[in-house]
């Protein structure tokens, strides 16, 4: 079963869970906020994608953590203060169950679901 992760409200989620019903994709959608994170999601993301890949450094949440966090973000502490802070995540976060894919293009999700 493929599973979208992200926030309902986030216009690229949007676009994406629109893509996947026109294009009759099941899914299920897991709302970061609402249904949580696990540090072994996370730390699994941040080893098969990378770091840089997994967190949105232009985001809201990114500017508004202390500057100590900030300042010591690896892939050390990473998965700590993202599961505390879910919406550092790039979105929508796309789990095929044999593929992970971070963003939405229309053009990326027709390859993926050929």
């Amino acid at each position: 079963m493929n599973t979208l992760y992200g926030i309902k409200n986030c216009d690229t989620v949007k676009k994406a869970r629109d893509w996947l019903e026109k294009n009759n994709v099941a899914y299920r959608f897991h709302d970061f906020r609402v249904d949580g994170l696990t540090e072994a999601q996370v730390s699994s993301w941040i080893n098969e994608l990378g770091l840089e890949t997994i967190v949105n450094k232009r985001s809201t949440t990114w500017k508004e953590l202390d500057e100590t966090s900030r300042n010591s973000f690896d892939e050390k502490s990473a998965t700590k203060i993202i599961t505390t802070n879910p919406t550092l995540i790039k979105r929508p976060l796309l789990d095929t169950g044999k593929y992970k894919h971070v963003g939405f293009k229309d053009a990326e999700y027709s390859k993926i679901f050929s």
